[in-house]
């Protein structure tokens, strides 16, 4: 490269100099043309516009520094011209010939040594032919003009010695900027770079180590140096790295082997694998040993196993792969693709994937299959292709659209299974659907398709078809008592006994369970529907004989009759349903046929609901407490929590008003559980106020057997840790107790393990015996408040009640009394022995903020009427 001239100036110092000569120019011509407009008016003028070009010329330099050196080149001809004439004409002037050292000076400046030395010699010639050219007088003397051409000569020899001086100067300068940036870009290499640059000695110890080190491994240059490299390097690969030290050592001229893998120990005591060149520069007396350069592979080690992983995969993998590039041409498959397709891979590659088509999909198929994976990049779906044989098989393909960096499509990638065997077992499967495995009959789906042929056949013949809803009553216990296998054994013997009743054109189906549909087609008039029914109760009640036992069950019917009931099949079906329920409901064994205006109650009952449910979300409902005090002292001992409802349009409600609404429901389960939480939650207020009381809640059947009561109750006490769990009582009514009293048992046992005690609500009103009373974990007998109306008239009730209060003293139970009006009551109770009372003689349910008052201040049998 040509190094620039060090003594010519650079195109902004030649712009500051003319700029300078021409304005200073410019000012002396300015005033010279004011002083001389005085006596001549030419001449003012001609100074004038003398100093407008050089004010010009400043202006055009700022505008076009590029052209410094054209300007610079004119500037010094006219400079010339016009010293020459002042040389030749103004002989007046003694000092005139100086201006030429000015010029010689300025081209020296403006134009370098060698244009300089060039001016100088025109200069000097000028000089002296202009002082002996005929007709001009400088008026200097032969000794003025060789004393000016000597000054000029030595002028010329000063300001070359010193750009020579200038230039060596420079060029040392610039070796020194040269060794510096070199010897920056090294540091910053090996600083910098991501490769560890290293020097050992022959005998392996670290030197040198570049600052990159602890980037790969995460060691410091000092934890590093004068340490043997073999601390660094793993133990398998130790003596590898002895044998490339080796042939390092022999290999003295500075060659540079063939690259080697090892694996290097990272701080953290993980290992890192790394590519390493050596070079022997022992005899180099600036390095004086061997050079390393260690380069991080790891991130490529992992990327080539993912690769080989990549492989294996696309190799090994049950699915055919197919991957073509974007014009749909295969660049390649796997294996299992060609045993699916039959074709060797060489037979593939090269070719579309169209060469399997086989005809059976219409070319709007593969128009649409196409128009997906250019929308969203992939398409899946079945399709049907041909193998090399002529064989046709069925596929499902995934294909997805492989893109670069820009979002251009370079290839599509295709993944497929042959399903031709599922596809053959479709049909199987398919019938298999529409049939009850167990009893053979038609299911669900068939029934479906059943009920909308018999409604099209009822309106096109202008006849009546009846939806019969079958329920098995009892079926459960059978279950229960002697195991699937029996029941399922009656299930088939019901569905057998529905297929003997019915004609031949009607339909039986089984919905799961014991619950079956039957469908009574071409009815004329409702007598052929009610003799078909009761044939089919009678036939299903006689005994099913069993393991040398005799099985009776009955059904229950739901009746909804088209075009009577004018709906689809699906509500139709519905409404039969809700037919069964109001047919067990009336006693079980019998049929029930579907009333609108029942069906309008039902949608009055889930309205409510809707509202309770709503009310429940929106915090309207409240716990009142009534007391209970102790018979003898009289003193407050717990309270009965008792549910009532702020609706926002019809005031307080009690629970006769809206809980038979949700009578074994999952809202009776929702409201149940909020009861709880709400108790406990005010028993642990009032435990934090001093007051310890015992509080009860009604608890209802459905609730109480529903799915994880007793960890759900768990549960509520354990997010009230500190109120005592034995002060707290679960009622539950005798009835309910009674009617499953195996399951009832176990769940009262598991509770009462959690410390709740349990009271039997309304006692006497059921059909206990004393066997049943005592499998019963129960606290409490609550004699109910029937008996307390006529107890000081009625004999019957007093007996009841004196009976009751022995018993529960027998089975060691404490009894309440509920429902106490009168202080006569009161009384009598008192001298039968009862425990506690409740009533309106005692107090009214209240909300809870008002039970410490009352607790301090109540009287009895006064304001409480």
């Amino acid at each position: 490269m040509t190094q620039p001239n060090p003594v010519e100036n650079t195109p902004d110092h030649k712009v500051a100099f003319l700029n300078s000569v021409f304005l200073f120019a410019g000012i002396v011509a300015l005033g010279m043309a004011l002083y001389r407009w005085q006596t001549s008016a030419v001449m003012g003028m001609a100074d004038a516009v003398f100093a407008i070009c050089n004010f010009s010329l400043i202006y055009y330099l700022r505008r076009h520094q590029a052209r410094a050196a054209i300007v610079s080149s004119i500037a010094l001809a006219l400079s010339y011209f016009l010293f020459t004439a002042l040389y030749l004409l103004a002989s007046y002037n003694s000092t005139r010939i100086s201006l030429f050292f000015l010029l010689a000076a300025s081209a020296f400046f403006l134009k370098g040594r060698k244009i300089g030395f060039a001016w100088l010699m025109l200069i000097l010639a000028t000089i002296v032919v202009g002082h002996f050219l005929p007709g001009f007088n400088t008026a200097y003397s032969h000794i003025d003009i060789v004393t000016s051409c000597l000054y000029l000569m030595a002028f010329y020899f000063v300001i070359r010695n010193y750009e020579i001086f200038n230039e060596k100067t420079y060029g040392l300068e610039r070796e020194k900027e040269v060794l510096r940036r070199s010897e920056a870009l090294f540091r910053t290499l090996v600083e910098r770079g991501s490769d560890i640059i290293a020097i050992i000695s022959d005998t392996g110890l670290v030197r040198f180590i570049s600052p990159s080190v602890e980037q790969v491994l995460g060691f410091t240059t000092g934890e590093i140096t004068d340490r043997h490299i073999n601390e660094l390097i793993h133990t398998d690969e130790q003596a590898k790295a002895e044998m490339a030290l080796s042939g390092l050592q022999i290999h003295a001229d500075g060659c540079v082997p063939e690259k080697l893998e090892f694996r290097l120990r990272h701080k953290d005591g993980s290992y890192r694998n790394i590519e390493m060149t050596g070079r022997n520069l022992t005899n180099n007396p600036v390095v004086a040993g061997i050079v390393l350069n260690v380069r991080d592979i790891t991130e490529r080690k992992r990327a080539e196993d993912q690769l080989r992983l990549t492989a294996k995969v696309f190799s090994n993998t049950l699915e055919g792969i197919t991957i073509t590039d974007a014009s749909g041409n295969i660049i390649d498959v796997n294996e299992a693709y060609c045993k699916i397709c039959g074709y060797t891979r060489e037979e593939l590659i090269g070719k579309n994937p169209r060469m399997l088509q086989s005809g059976l999909q219409s070319r709007s198929f593969y128009e649409s299959m196409w128009q997906s994976i250019t929308a969203s990049g992939h398409w899946a779906g079945e399709l049907w292709n041909r193998k090399k044989d002529g064989e046709v098989y069925a596929e499902w393909l995934s294909v997805a659209a492989i893109a670069n960096e820009a979002g251009q499509v370079t290839h599509y990638a295709g993944i497929a299974s042959d399903i031709t065997l599922i596809k053959h077992h479709e049909k199987q499967l398919e019938r298999i659907a529409h049939y009850d495995a167990l009893t053979g009959i038609p299911n669900r789906t068939l029934l479906g398709d059943r009920m909308k042929q018999g409604i099209a056949r009822t309106s096109r013949e202008q006849n009546m078809m009846a939806i019969c809803y079958l329920d098995l009553d009892g079926f459960k216990p059978i279950n229960d008592t002697m195991g699937h296998e029996a029941g399922d054994h009656v299930l088939i013997e019901i569905a057998q006994r529905i297929q003997n009743t019915i004609r031949g054109g009607d339909t039986v189906a089984r919905l799961g369970g014991d619950e079956f549909v039957i469908l009574l087609q071409g009815l004329e008039r409702g007598e052929e529907c009610s003799r078909t029914l009761h044939r089919l109760l009678a036939a299903i009640a006689e005994p099913i004989e069993m393991m040398s036992t005799s099985i009776v069950v009955n059904a229950s019917i739901g009746v909804s009759v088209y075009p009577l009931d004018d709906e689809d099949s699906d509500t139709l079906l519905r409404h039969a349903d809700q037919a069964m329920y109001v047919a067990k409901q009336s006693g079980k064994n019998r049929f029930h046929i579907y009333d609108p205006a029942l069906d309008q109650r039902a949608r009055s009952q889930h309205e409510l609901q809707n509202k309770i449910r709503q009310g429940l979300l929106n915090n309207e409902f409240e716990l009142y407490y009534q007391p209970k005090i102790n018979m003898l002292d009289r003193q407050l001992i717990g309270a009965e929590a008792l549910i009532r409802w702020n609706h926002p349009e019809m005031g307080l409600l009690s629970p006769a008003r809206f809980l038979p609404a949700i009578e074994s429901s999952e809202l009776d389960i929702e409201l149940g559980e909020w009861v709880l939480a709400s108790a406990l939650q005010q028993m642990e207020a009032w435990c934090v106020a001093g007051l310890d009381v015992e509080i009860s809640v009604n608890i209802s059947a459905h609730h109480l057997e529903s799915a994880n009561f007793v960890e759900k109750l768990q549960q509520q006490l354990l997010r009230h840790p500190d109120i005592p769990a034995h002060r707290f009582q679960i009622e539950v009514l005798e009835t309910a107790a009674l009617e499953d009293i195996g399951e009832v048992s176990i769940i009262i046992e598991a509770c009462k393990k959690l410390g709740v005690s349990f009271a039997l609500d309304d006692f006497g009103t059921g059909y206990s015996s004393l066997s049943y009373l005592s499998r019963l974990p129960v606290d409490v007998l609550k004699i109910d408040q029937s008996f307390m109306r006529n107890l000081t008239t009625n004999k019957g009730d007093h007996a009841i009640v004196l009976g009751i209060i022995a018993l529960s003293r027998a089975f060691e139970l404490k009894t309440v009394a509920e429902g106490i009006e009168t202080e006569e009551q009161f009384n009598l109770l008192l001298e039968m022995g009862c425990d506690i009372g409740q009533g309106y003689a005692i107090a009214r349910p209240m909300p809870a903020a008002r039970l410490m008052a009352w607790r301090s201040g109540h009287t009895l049998f006064s304001d409480n009427l």
